[in-house]
């Protein structure tokens, strides 16, 4: 199979699970809270359909990776309306928190399933390359999303979680940087980079995190294979 695609035929589905999920989360914790925004409007579905966006989810990301610029993108959020809840925050909060939970719930699954084929299938068989190849690469993706969304500037997951823990005063200011978060997401994503290539805000705010925590999911990974895992 031609290296292209067997590279993107082990990423589409992880990408595609790792998206549907982080925004099923959100939608479930509201519902949990008292929301039912999303599920009267169909939106806690695991249809990718209704949840990948054709710019934000593929093309944009594909331009920026053929452009080798930093890749990020987006899926089409699930509505979810607070303000009738109460401590309005604090439910905002948890919604944002939930998303990367469940990345890092999904990464945990990922690292097992790593083990546990490392530990009963053996030899070089094309099959297990590929379901290890999507593995590692689920794995991955999800240690992004999460890490990624938890960047605490609007609109990421992380700016609703630091609205939720600041004081109501310091949070009422926060809150009107929101209009600005994405032009300022640009400038740092795809801005600096272009005009400064040895700048890259976001590998070197990621890549630290990312790597960290992939370390310690693939000793999991390890502690179930019963061996150590290159």
């Amino acid at each position: 199979m031609n290296e292209t695609l067997y590279t993107v035929a082990t990423l589409a589905v992880p990408m595609i699970v790792a998206i549907v999920f982080h925004e099923v989360a959100h939608g479930r914790m509201a519902l949990l809270l008292g929301d039912r925004t999303a599920k009267d409007l169909g939106r806690l579905s695991f249809n990718p359909l209704r949840h990948v966006d054709p710019v934000g989810t593929v093309i944009l990301p594909g331009m920026l990776a053929l452009a080798h610029a930093p890749v990020f993108g987006w899926a089409r959020p699930v509505p979810v309306d607070v303000r009738g809840l109460p401590r309005p925050r604090r439910a905002m909060m948890l919604v944002g928190a939930a998303g990367p939970a469940m990345n890092f719930a999904l990464a945990v699954v990922a690292a097992l399933a790593i083990g546990v084929l490392a530990r009963f299938v053996t030899g070089p068989g094309a099959v297990a390359q590929f379901v290890a190849a999507n593995l590692v690469n689920f794995l991955a993706i999800n240690l992004f999303l999460a890490c990624f969304n938890l960047i605490p500037l609007p609109p990421f997951d992380g700016s609703h979680i630091v609205e939720g823990l600041l004081p109501e005063r310091l949070a009422r200011g926060y809150a009107r940087l929101r209009p600005l978060g994405f032009p300022v997401i640009l400038l740092l994503l795809i801005g600096l980079p272009w005009l400064f290539p040895a700048i890259d805000p976001l590998r070197t705010v990621i890549d630290p995190p990312v790597n960290w925590l992939a370390d310690h999911y693939l000793a999991l990974a390890s502690l179930v294979a019963g061996r150590p895992l290159a």
